[in-house]
């Protein structure tokens, strides 16, 4: 687990990461948000509490893979001498009596491939994030793990007598494990747990089936698009940052956050990822979530995140029952982001919107109502595009008139002029696009730094942020405005090292930045193909994409010296930025053919 090395498993519902010997390190049931059933992911690695391991005695090797164009994991174990066994893990994902079938349930099916192998199944729940140990109880094809909160029961074949005592035993047969909810399952577990598998492997092949993917990179492509999807929760169409908490940044750096939120500037980008694939169910509930958030806000102000229920109360805390990830704390759970004022959500949230008025596959499409609803943002906008804010990079002792905020604000009102165009309604369209062009011109005269020929990260200010390479993306600069190409050339100088872009590069709260958020070095991708620089931008692709794990996965950050993952894992904002790249720089299917 020293380098992200983790595969990630899930329905939508729940979801489960997995290390290379297949122990599941990492799950929060009911909901990507709850306490963590298993967390041996923030254990000291000596301390084996909190995982689902399935041990095989003297040890040699492991391969590990996805089924082809599926959330099924495979992992293949090799003892010393020609023992092999399988294990194949998976939530059950897939359409019964006419809705999607996505269960709290964890699926296991351990097979034996050659020889005599010896395997040790420890299963050690946790609760309370790893401070209680669940209490037992259990009958003759099952055991139940009681907890305050909740209970879990695994249903197996295998023996409970070496379940619960942890008894080496030879497997000479197939064995099936499931773990989900304290409900008698009514057939045979090798009985269910083959149909399941077979019922969510077609899911998920037929998934991809109908998904709008590049020419070229369509294995990275496709990867990237199932764990997005995996990020999405289905009851509510929020989309989660990342399945983690506390992952630090950079070692030893107490950069630890929780990422198991929803954040409003993640929605553009998500959204038009899922828009190019042609998600468009998952799209329109992830939509209909924000229109939701919308429709209730507080006060008359959005907060940068929210739970995946819509909930507005994050409250931060640590965590001192969990050491966290290599022993690096604090374990945080909660973000006091929630409690800051940034001003960019306004635009972020209809920017994602605009997307109900122009896409005709949409089966509920934008109207004039919703179209009344976004003004209100709109107006907030328009009220705080000059004020100070947090900035997008949620800088917390730092309040500034954060340009990439007031860029934002230009969009919301840019983008309500263009929706008010679109339904006919001429005066609405005209008021928008003249507070749009009041904005416009504010963060020209005031963003725009002569000597350095390039926009600066804030009014008035010399330093450079990495959202600055979004002013042709965000529709603010023409890519042959030579604006655009002065600031991207600044960014060159000041914010890339190596191979790769850091959001910032000054001291902050915890000092300066160790390394590299990799949506940002995406977004730099993307500006060097909207300047023309596309071998340039491509080579770079290549290179990012060499650095994901061996499952084709990335985390938030990387380090540019040694090309480490650090960061919460997987992370959505990185899987979109490879999506949205490989889009923008793949030769046409009318080209190779």
């Amino acid at each position: 687990m020293d380098n992200l090395e983790l595969g990630l498993i899930g329905n939508c519902s729940i979801s489960a990461l997995v290390d290379p010997q297949a122990r599941i390190v990492w799950s929060c049931m009911p909901r990507f948000d709850a306490d963590p059933v298993f967390c041996a992911l923030l254990r000291n690695a000596q301390d084996g509490r909190g995982a689902f391991a399935i041990e095989l005695q003297n040890f040699a090797r492991a391969e590990q893979r996805y089924l082809r164009n599926t959330a099924i994991l495979v992992t293949t174990l090799y003892d010393q001498t020609g023992g092999v066994v399988e294990i194949t893990d998976f939530a059950p994902r897939f359409s019964q009596y006419g809705r999607t079938f996505c269960p709290m349930m964890i699926v296991r099916r351990v097979r034996p491939l050659s020889g005599s192998p010896v395997i040790r199944i420890r299963l050690e729940p946790a609760h309370d994030y790893g401070a209680g140990v669940p209490a037992l109880t259990f009958g003759s094809n099952h055991i139940r793990y009681v907890s305050p909160q909740l209970v879990l029961r695994l249903t197996t074949d295998a023996s409970i007598t070496a379940v619960l005592e942890q008894t080496p035993f030879v497997i000479e047969r197939d064995v099936t494990l499931m773990i989900g909810p304290d409900e008698i399952v009514p057939e045979a577990p090798g009985e269910i747990g083959q149909r399941f598998f077979g019922e969510t492997r077609n899911y998920w092949q037929d998934w991809v089936r109908f998904l709008g993917i590049p020419f070229e990179w369509q294995e990275a492509v496709i990867r990237a698009a199932i764990t997005v999807k995996l990020a999405a929760f289905d009851d509510t169409g929020a989309m989660v940052a990342a399945m983690t908490t506390s992952l630090p940044e950079a070692p030893d750096s107490e950069r630890n956050w929780d990422y198991r939120y929803c954040w409003l500037r993640d929605s553009y980008f998500v959204v038009a990822a899922l828009n190019r694939l042609s998600v468009t169910r998952t799209m329109e509930r992830y939509l209909h979530y924000i229109v939701n958030i919308a429709a209730n806000m507080r006060g008359g102000r959005l907060q940068p995140v929210y739970g995946i229920r819509g909930h507005t109360d994050l409250e931060e805390s640590i965590v001192s029952s969990l050491p966290g990830y290599l022993g690096m704390g604090p374990v945080r759970i909660g973000n006091a982001a929630y409690r800051q004022v940034q001003n960019d959500v306004y635009g972020s949230a209809i920017l994602a919107a605009t997307h109900m008025f122009f896409d005709e596959r949409l089966d509920r499409p934008g109207n004039e109502g919703l179209f009344r609803r976004l003004e209100a943002l709109g107006e907030m906008a328009r009220a705080v595009y000059c004020q100070p804010d947090a900035g997008v990079w949620e800088l917390r002792n730092a309040v500034r008139i954060h340009t990439f905020s007031s860029v934002m604000c230009w969009v919301a009102c840019d983008r309500l002029a263009r929706i008010a165009a679109r339904l006919g309604l001429n005066d609405r369209a005209h008021y928008w696009r003249g507070h749009a062009d009041v904005i416009h011109r504010a963060v020209c005269e005031n963003a725009w730094d002569a000597k350095q020929q390039s926009f600066v990260e804030s009014f008035g200010g010399k330093e450079l942020d990495a959202s600055l390479l979004l002013l042709h993306e965000l529709g603010f600069l023409a890519a042959d405005d030579p604006r655009f190409a002065g600031t991207v050339a600044a960014v060159e100088r000041q914010l890339k090292r190596g191979d790769f872009v850091f959001r910032y590069t000054q001291k902050d709260d915890f000092g300066e930045p160790q390394t590299a958020f990799i949506i940002c070095t995406f977004w730099y991708i993307d500006a060097l193909a909207a300047l023309g620089r596309r071998e340039e931008a491509r080579a770079l692709f290549d290179t990012l994409l060499a650095c994901r794990n061996s499952l084709g996965l990335l985390s938030e950050d990387i380090d540019p010296a040694n090309r480490r993952l650090w960061g919460n894992f997987p992370q959505t904002y990185s899987m979109v930025g490879l999506i949205n790249s490989a889009m923008r720089l793949s030769k046409s299917w009318e080209e190779v053919f």
